[in-house]
């Protein structure tokens, strides 16, 4: 294919992929499959790395992200990004209406109510129908330039597309709100616990982090969305009339806006929508806080103006929070899998939102500290939907009792509290044989992805725990069938395969038992790099901290938490019991095939169907080496969804690439 034809094929494919975005994203209308689409992403990266130089700015391949190489710069907007006025009762609403009445004299007015996300503002600015810039909303007037992290954004349209029916503008400046959904939330604050990484405290929070990532790969990976709302400037298009006009044209355009957006013919369909979102709210997959209220006619909206700080045309109805006061009893600190310690208020029972509240969390050490708050205090809750109880304020302290220190040993088990030197907020408590940790922990250590010890679910775990059999992961190893059959439901039969289960897990190797062990900070992947490094426990305790932090795949933090959790001295008794019950202390290397035998595999990008490391046990099974890197000696490089460089890396050097259906029919024969 010379340059011309690729010129053109690339035109074409860049068209026919933003086209299934829009079907998929804004009309939920989708006619191909994940599969088909990820072919034809694929096809178009294919070219790109082939013909560099035809690469657009906009090309659809930029929504994988890449290293950003400064924080954002400052941004001016072109017209300033005001905040709006508030109004928290039907009758402080009806009050802006008689106001609004007033500064139009009477004249008939229609309006547009809109679902108030709970999210990020956001600017975003096309020339000639390209995305050029994008920004935060910083003070209204300078915000700071994210453009690179809302190109990973699928419903933030690269090219706007054009529609007969409305006129293509030369410049446009729109406003929007990015948001992650409440199931993509859960999910990640689930992985993040789960890896004993701080979980964030709601979708907003999460989302504020996720635009200003440095690294605009990781910002593609929370699966951030984007509702426009209103405009900046326009030009180059003929007279827009009224803000449902505008919302039409920028659908046609390519963005979304908001399903549930509703004009409103007089004051009695505003209320009417208000109370209706109200009550649904929690019905809703985003969160939301209120309804924006706009006059609808432009000219109207003109001749209202503004304040300093807030349009007058426009104002915000803010649901009343489910919130109630009470005392604070007594702050309690509780000790997770991975020994992070979190303080919990037990408090004083109270109605809110229509359950009985008497735990709020915290969070973490520093937001006792920003809150103020002690024992005795006064304090504002706040609970939305299944949301866990926070305290959102101190309404009144208590002068009889003192600030509250963070414990300097661990409450379950008197060992020493540390704290990272990291900049990570948390505190931790490093004893492996932590009881609460323990407890946490069994479930983990006998899960699928860990030890998979089938049988070990949490009524065993309890009843376990509560006999006192256990005192660290290694007495797992160590139960006999007369114990088991003390416990509630087991019989003969139960006992011995339980049993069955526990030998069989011994055989899983070093990657295995690193996950299992809760190590913060170390997920599978990590566990498995750390593993095929040092190959045996012997290894790895001899190494300084520098040997595990020069592996490319593990970073400073990472390499700190094996390090000290490796030298703790619970630890070290730990592995010797371990290996004293026959565990396999080294990484196990199967030879059960050698039919990609001497074979070098890299894994990119999500792989659906499976975890990587699941898909690297399979290679390795069939006597493949799974590396981490690409370089001219590898054979194969499997491409998941959202392949990061080493996919582009793996075109310019001509390494085959693989699917994921390609790379089971690979491995299945």
């Amino acid at each position: 294919m010379n340059k011309k034809q690729a010129a053109k094929e690339i035109t074409k494919l860049t068209a026919e992929i933003e086209n299934h975005n829009d079907r998929y994203y804004n009309l939920a209308q989708p006619t191909i499959s994940d599969s088909e689409y990820d072919a034809l992403l694929k096809k178009l990266m294919t070219l790109e790395a082939q013909f560099p130089q035809l690469k657009n700015i906009n090309s659809p391949t930029e929504r994988i992200g890449a290293v950003i190489a400064k924080a954002g710069q400052a941004v001016t907007h072109r017209t300033k990004m005001f905040s709006l006025d508030n109004t928290y009762s039907v009758d402080e609403l009806k009050d802006w209406f008689k106001r609004v009445e007033k500064g139009l004299a009477g004249q008939n007015v229609e309006f547009v109510a809109e679902l108030k996300i709970d999210g990020v503002s956001a600017s975003l600015s096309y020339e000639k129908g390209d995305f050029i810039l994008g920004a935060t909303r910083g003070d209204g007037v300078t915000g700071e330039n994210i453009t690179n992290n809302l190109k990973t954004i699928r419903s933030v349209p690269l090219r706007l597309r054009k529609e007969p029916k409305h006129e293509f503008p030369k410049v446009l400046e729109v406003r929007g709100e990015i948001y992650m959904k409440r199931i993509d939330f859960d999910a990640m604050n689930q992985r993040r616990e789960r890896d004993g990484e701080v979980a964030f405290v709601n979708p907003r929070n999460a989302t504020a982090g996720s635009v200003k990532l440095l690294d605009s790969r990781e910002t593609a990976k929370r699966n951030l969305h984007c509702f426009i709302h209103s405009f900046g400037t326009i030009q180059g298009v003929g007279h827009l009339a009224t803000q449902w006009q505008f919302l039409s044209a920028v659908k046609s355009y390519g963005f979304q806006i908001n399903p549930e957006s509703l004009l409103c013919k007089n004051v009695d369909d505003v209320i009417a929508f208000c109370q209706k979102w109200q009550a649904k709210r929690d019905t809703l997959p985003y969160e939301v806080d209120g309804i924006v209220i706009k006059v609808n006619d432009l000219k109207q909206q003109e001749t209202l103006g503004t304040t300093l700080k807030s349009p007058r045309w426009a104002v915000a109805y803010k649901f009343p929070a489910q919130q109630a006061t009470t005392r604070i009893l007594d702050i309690e600190v509780q000790v997770g899998r991975t020994g992070v310690l979190t303080p919990v208020a037990k408090l004083e029972p109270v109605e809110c939102g229509g359950v009985t509240i008497s735990n709020a969390t915290l969070h973490n050490f520093d937001e006792i500290k920003r809150l103020g708050v002690n024992v005795g205090a006064r304090v504002l809750i706040e609970r939305a939907g299944d949301v866990i109880p926070k305290i959102v304020k101190v309404v009144e302290l208590s002068k009889e009792h003192k600030d509250f220190v963070v414990p300097t040993v661990c409450p379950a088990c008197g060992g020493p509290v540390t704290k990272p030197q990291s900049q990570e907020v948390a505190y931790y408590c490093r004893n492996a044989s932590c009881p609460k940790q323990l407890e946490r922990g069994l479930l983990h250590f006998a899960s699928r992805k860990a030890m998979n010890i089938e049988g070990l679910g949490e009524v065993v775990v309890n009843q376990i725990l509560a006999k006192g059999w256990i005192k660290d992961f290694a007495d797992v190893y160590f139960l006999k069938q007369e114990q088991l059959l003390e416990l509630d439901l087991f019989k003969n039969k139960k006992a011995d395969k339980l049993l069955a289960e526990i030998e069989k897990s011994k055989q899983h190797g070093l990657s295995r038992l690193l996950y299992a062990l809760g190590i913060n900070n170390i997920g599978e992947k990590a566990a498995h790099v750390i593993a095929q490094r040092f190959i045996t426990i012997e290894n790895l305790q001899k190494a300084t901290l520098e040997d595990i932090d020069e592996i490319p795949e593990v970073g400073g933090i990472m390499a700190e938490s094996v390090y000290r959790f490796i030298h703790h001295s619970s630890t070290v008794k730990l592995f010797n019991r371990l290996q004293k019950a026959g565990v396999i202390l080294k990484e196990v290397v199967s030879k059960k095939s050698g039919k990609l035998s001497g074979k070098k595999i890299v894994f990119t990008g999500e792989l659906v169907g499976f975890s990587r490391l699941q898909a690297a046990e399979m290679a390795r099974n069939l006597g493949a080496d799974v590396v981490e890197s690409v370089s001219k000696n590898t054979d194969f490089v499997v491409v998941g969804e959202k392949p990061g460089s080493k996919y582009n890396k793996a075109l310019s050097l001509g390494i085959e690439i693989l699917n994921i259906q390609q790379f089971k029919e690979l491995v299945n024969g």
